[in-house]
This record gives C-alpha cells, structure tokens and sequence, in this order.
C-alpha cells in the first residue's frame, strides 16, 4: 500500500508543482494557515506588487510585496500570517495588485497619484497597465464591495486618459483570502438523466424579495432561495436556472430614489468570475456568501432539485472605451494586468483627436465586440480559457454546482484571437470542447453537468450557431418559440401564416438542428418566453413592449420590437387561455423544457420586456398571483406532473415515424382533424390550422398506451376526431386549455370519464388524451 500524505505533505507537492510552473491561481492559505501564496498570471507586466490591507475602504495599504515571476508567466509571492499581523492586518486579509508593463514602465520616484513612469495609457501592443489602479485578481473568490458604493460613487477616478493619475486603492473593490471554503457542504448531487429535467428560470433576488413568508432579513438573498426549495418541489421542477450571481455592480442600485438610472437588475456585466455577489447574501461578512451559497445550493439538492447557474464569459463588466481616441477606460481588473491575454483587440485607423496623426500607435486601441455590450473576451486565447474552465471547475466541485447556461456563448466559439469573429465548434482546445470533457458533460447514468448554450453572438456575422456546438452540449432552441407565438399570435396576418410542418418539426425535438451533430433531443431546452422579454402573460396580453413607464416600471432602454405578441383583443379570459396553450405545448414537446419563474402563476411586468435595470417590487415574484389565479397555478402544476409522469413526453431519442412494437402505432404520428394520418400535402398547407399528435407509450415503456395531444390553432372550435384505438383502449381527457374549462382548473379525471371517439377542440386551445 502507497503511503498516505498528510494535508501537509499534499501542499508541498502542490508548491514543488507551482515552482514547474503549475502554481493555482489566486490567493491561498498553506496548510497550516500560517501563510498567504498570491499568484497572478500576466505575460506582459514587467512589475507587479499586491497591496494588503485591513479594512475594505478608507484606508491605506498594511503591507506590500513584489511578486516573483517565473518561467509560466505567473507571478506569485508567499507571505507569513505572523508578519501580516505584526503589521496591523489583524483580521480578514483584502488585498489588490498594481502592475506596470511596457506603457508604464516602473520607476523608484512612483507613488500613488503620480505619472512617474508613465510613457502612454495604451501602446501599439494593446497594454493598459497602470499602477494608479487597484487591481482586482480576476481568481479572488470573494470581492469586498462594488467599483461603485454609497461612498464612492464616482466612476471616472477609474478611468485612463485624463483620470489617469488618480488613485483608486482607498476605495476600490479588493479581494478576499479565505481561510476556510469548507464549513457548508452542498449536499448530494441529484443524478437525473438531463431528458427528464423541467428547468424553472428564476432571478435570485427577485425570486423571495417580496415574499412574506420568507423572514425579512433573508428576503432577496441565498438564504431566502434557500427556503423555497420545498415550494419548488411541490411545483415539480427539476432545476431551478439563476439569473447571474458573480459579482456585479449592484451595490449602488436603488440609491438614487424613484430612479432606474445606471441601476443593473439582471447582473449580466461580471466584474468576477469567482465570487458569489455579495449583496445576495444574508451573511455579507468575509466568507458569508460562498457559505451561504453552499448551504442554498444543498436545500435544493435536499429535495432532488438542480442548481444552474446562467454564467456571462462572452465579455466583463469591465466596459469598452472612448470610441473616439480608444486611449480612455475603467481599469479595475483584468485590462490593468494582461489587457490582450484576456479581451480580443483589433485595429482601427481613426477617428483621431484634433491634431493627433496616425502612426504605429493607433494599432490594437479597440476591441472586438460580437456581445453588443462590450468587448469580447479573448476566447481563442490559452489565458481566457484557463481561466473560465477554472471557474467552471471551481463552481462545479467546489460550490456544488449541477449545470451552466453560458450567455451569448458563440462569442466563447470564437476562433480568432486579434480582430473578427470565426466559430469553430472542433479545436480541442476550445472553451466549449474542454468544458464538455473537463467538466464532464452529463451522461446517460445521469453524471457529469449540463453545458447549456444561447447559441448566437448580438452582432457580426456568423454569429448565430444554433445546432452547431459540440457532442455533448445542449443549447436554447430559439427556433421553438417563433413558430408557436406566429402561430398563436399572428392568425390571419400576411407573411405570419404558419404551416403545422413549422410546428411538428420543433414538437418532435428539431431533429434536423441536432441530430446531424449526433446529438438527442434533450439537447434541445424549449422555451415560449424567457427572461429576456415579456413573460408568458405579458406576451398574450400586449400588442408592443412599453419600456419607457415611468419609474417603478420603466424606463428600460433597450428590448425587441419584433415580440409577435398580441392583446388577444383586451379579453383577460382569452389571454389567461393562450398563457395555458402556450405552456401545454412546451410542455407536451420533445426536448427539455424550461419556464420563467411566476409564469406558473400569470405573472406580469405591465409590458416592460427588457427590465434589466429595474431592482424593485414591480419586477419581483409577487406570490399573491398564486391565489388571484389559483385555477392557473394548479392547472400549471398538473401539466408539470403529467410531463414527469410519461416518459413518452421526454424522449432520450428521435422519433422516426416507425412502429416499434408491431402493434399498429408508430413512435409518432401526426393526425389531422378527421382523425387520419396527416401526409406532406396536409402539414405543409399553412391554411390548416389544426394538428395533433400521437406518442406510442408502449414502445418506451410509459402508463399510458398512448398520449394524443390536440392542437387548434383556427379561431373556431372543431370537433376533432380521435385516432382509432387499439383493441382495448379508450381514449381519455386528461388536460384542455380551453377557458370552459377553467373553473375545473382545465384538468380531468381520466378514470371518472368514458372513452371517448370525438371531442371539440376549442378555438386557440389544446386537448390532451390517453389510451
């Protein structure tokens, strides 16, 4: 037998691997806690120090150390605790690094405030250093506070250019060593095969803020999450998918009264990819917000429910420059310390300042922006994909993390590390190849996490690249929501119609967008509505967004125009059944479906689909919903346990229009009214407004013998007849949307009805049977 290694020993063996150029990134206690090892990678400085300091804000530095660098690029220095505290660092150690590089080299006269060694803030190589800056490591795990508090509120002391003096260390955000990462487990995994999931989108603030049977001190925090895991449970959702909890600039939200201006709701601009926000948290002290995290995250795994996280890669909240000269930007963390290791540059030739002329330094000012918001991250870069696989990692084993939903992430498929944007879903070296073997992505047997994609870019061209991310990836189908709203929406309207072979081909799990890359149909996450836009209520209850309310419920710049989204003629009883029908049919499809959290309860943000900006009560789940449209709530909860109780409904393959069995039904077949088999003629007519579908329950092994699900989407009722049955079956009513059926919450009793051979399928409304 090997012998076994003290924790001791296992350092020293991680040290011997540092020293070979392996060191971990970050700040790190030894094994004994007697010391602090501070590693950075940054392949362009030619100086760096880390600055340590006892308190958050307000004062200045305990102590200072130069980092050494060695043959890796990574630069590090190990200080002992018993010199920290001899210097006053008696307490939780906060630290942030300066750096000085080839456009500000160092000089000994250098002190904080002065342009000693200063040459220019951006040379033709793209470096920004600045040792003005107080420099966030981009691995702390934990951020003392925003770029922006009550305290400090001026964004421009960040800046280059004509800031560039101005030093920020009294008041810049620093990063946190935490001694101990251990005290909250995060429970066990749940192993589900990914096909069995039912994702539930919630934002985590928004998710308890206004909700009073949650204690008023952990309203909007983990904690507060937390405590409505069991109230998921009983909804049956299998994942709950949080919007962004990496630290973000949310600090300063809400201080200016009756004003959503510069306020950032959704927290998709991280300033971290390491540390949990912290104004989520109940504990804000040191440690607070990873423990209690860790603890929320094990309340769900409690009652078998996943965590997801939405995580943002494609860029930081770091922001882009001046667009006249290029010259001027925040420096908070990664541009400050290896700016063309971790964002893609490019060239540009103008505009110039009055006076200036072109020349050599003109070269790499700008950015490359395929996000819409800032500049790309440079995922084709060795440095950037270290780091984000690093965060994936460290949230998965160590935070307990079950899956990822990666915004934009055709920016992280981006092969070009200097100007342009080329995906590629084949390098192995990629972000998105190494996270599904790293990682790895979930098998069969239900282990390993779920990579989920938004598959496009917000500009350029090739960015949109739905089915073409790599085996093992799953991706939003974007493609499933159009068809149903244009068909839903949009009846009668030129250059909307909508043929049934636009709506099977999404129903059976879009097998010509993933099957060529040998993928399944749960790779597919269906969806109506999402975060981004109106919510299932707004998008039957509006006929355009209204993002420009007045405070509390606008403005909010931004948001499509193109919703296809329709008032229902201003009838709430029309629009209450089109909310259930849209459900029903993402539901009652192929692939894994995913609903906003209080869309199960009628939700409405009064037509704002884009309230990115607004943290206040008018946008958080108001839980009185539950009981102002209880017949919806329960009809949603029963269409939620009839998806989990057939196995015909989530499907591990394709179908392919066969019959398994030999029993005279095939995996699927598609009905027409009339009760025949629908052929090419039928589907591809958009004049027919009325298709249904039978799963063959027997070939997988369901309790059904069949489902049959009824689709009318003409403004008339009809009578619909029911394909043949076996020789003993029946066929009966499970599920109708139709509002004749609300005060019954559009639910039935299949053992307390006859069997049945015709049914009216009511206008704009959906039937489901079994056999």
């Amino acid at each position: 037998m090997a012998p076994r290694l003290t924790f001791r020993a296992l350092w020293l063996v991680l040290v011997a691997s540092a020293l070979a150029g392996a060191m971990p990134l970050g700040a790190n206690y030894g094994p004994d806690s007697k010391e602090i090892t501070f590693s950075l990678y940054s392949s362009r400085a030619t100086r760096v120090e880390v600055w340590i300091y006892s308190v958050t804000q307000g004062q200045g530095e305990r102590a200072r150390y130069e980092l050494a660098r060695d043959g890796a690029n990574i630069w590090s220095v190990t200080v002992q605790l018993a010199e920290l505290r001899s210097k006053g660092v008696d307490g939780t150690v906060y630290y942030g690094y300066r750096a000085w590089g080839p456009n500000w080299t160092f000089a000994e006269s250098w002190v904080p405030g002065s342009k000693a060694g200063f040459f220019t803030d951006v040379d033709e190589d793209g470096n920004r250093f600045n040792p003005n800056k107080l420099l966030v490591d981009p691995y702390a795990k934990e951020v003392s506070h925003d770029y922006l508090t009550e305290q400090h509120r001026d964004a421009a002391s960040y800046l280059s250019g004509s800031h560039r003096a101005d030093d920020t260390a009294l008041f810049a955000p620093k990063g946190i060593v935490l001694a101990d990462r251990s005290g909250a487990i995060f429970g066990t995994k749940p192993r589900r095969p990914f096909k069995d999931d039912i994702i539930y989108e919630a934002h985590l603030r928004g998710l308890t803020a206004n909700d009073g049977s949650i204690p008023v001190k952990v309203r909007g925090t983990y904690a507060g999450a937390a405590l409505k895991a069991p109230d998921l449970k009983a909804l049956g959702v299998t994942a709950i998918e949080f919007l962004p909890v990496f630290e973000f600039q949310n600090d300063t939200n809400g201080l200016t009264p009756n004003s959503a201006v510069g306020d950032n709701y959704w927290g998709y601009d991280p300033d971290n990819f390491f540390s949990p926000d912290r104004r989520y948290a109940a504990d804000r002290s040191p440690g607070g917000p990873t423990q209690e995290f860790k603890a929320m995250v094990k309340a769900f795994h409690d009652q078998d429910i996943k965590v997801y996280l939405d995580v943002v890669y494609n860029h930081t909240g770091e922001g882009d420059v001046d667009g006249n000269t290029g010259r001027t930007g925040r420096i908070q963390s990664w541009r400050g310390i290896d700016n063309p290791a971790y964002y893609q540059l490019r060239d540009d030739n103008g505009p110039y300042e009055v006076g200036d002329r072109p020349s050599r330094w003109d070269r790499n000012r700008y950015y490359s922006n395929n996000n819409g918001v800032g500049p790309n991250v440079n995922a084709a870069g060795k440095t950037t994909q270290d780091m984000v696989l690093d965060s994936l990692k460290y949230w998965s084993n160590e935070m307990g993390v079950d899956g990822f939903r990666f915004d934009l992430a055709a920016v992280l498929g981006n092969t070009q590390e200097h100007d342009g944007f080329q995906f590629d879903n084949r390098p192995a070296t990629s972000i998105l190849n190494r996270a599904a073997k790293e990682l790895p992505t979930r098998d069969a047997a239900g282990s390993g996490v779920e990579l989920i994609a938004e598959p496009y870019g917000a500009r350029g061209g090739g960015t949109f690249q739905l089915g073409n991310f790599p085996a093992g990836w799953a991706e939003w189908n974007d493609r499933f929501r159009y068809p149903i709203r244009r068909s839903q929406n949009k009846l009668g309207i030129a250059g909307m119609e909508t043929a049934p072979v636009e709506l099977i081909r999404d129903f059976s799990g879009s097998s010509d967008v993933f099957q060529p890359s040998g993928r399944k149909p749960y790779h597919g996450v269906n969806y109506v509505v999402v975060h981004d836009g109106f919510t299932l209520r707004d998008l039957y209850s509006y006929n355009e967004k209204r993002n420009d309310q007045p405070f509390p419920l606008g403005p909010s710049p931004g948001g499509s125009d193109n919703n296809l989204s329709w008032d229902q003629g201003g009838d709430a009883v029309a629009q209450r059944q089109a909310g259930r029908t849209g459900l029903a049919l993402t539901m009652l499809s192929a692939g894994v479906p995913l609903i906003v959290s209080g869309d199960e309860m009628f939700r409405t943000q009064s037509g704002n689909n884009n309230p990115f900006n607004l943290d206040n009560k008018s946008f958080y789940l108001d839980y009185a919903d539950r009981t102002t449209f209880a017949p919806y709530f329960r009809y949603t909860k029963a269409l939620i346990a009839f998806r989990r109780a057939h196995a015909a409904l989530r499907r591990a393959e394709f179908f392919d229009g066969r019959d398994h069995n030999g029993n005279g039904v095939k995996d699927i077949t598609w009905i027409r009214d009339d009760g025949r088999e629908a052929d090419a003629s039928y589907l591809n007519n958009p004049a027919n407004h009325f298709i249904g579908f039978r799963l063959d329950g027997t070939e997988i092994g369901d309790t059904a013998t069949s489902i049959y699900v009824a689709y009318n989407g003409w403004h008339e009722d009809i009578n619909a007849t029911l394909p043949d049955n076996l020789p003993t079956g029946q066929w009966h009513t499970v599920l109708d949307t139709s509002s004749v059926h609300e005060s019954n919450s559009n639910v039935f009793v299949p053992a307390n009805l006859p069997g049945i051979k015709q049914y009216k399928v009511t206008a704009r409304s959906v039937g489901v049977f079994v056999e």
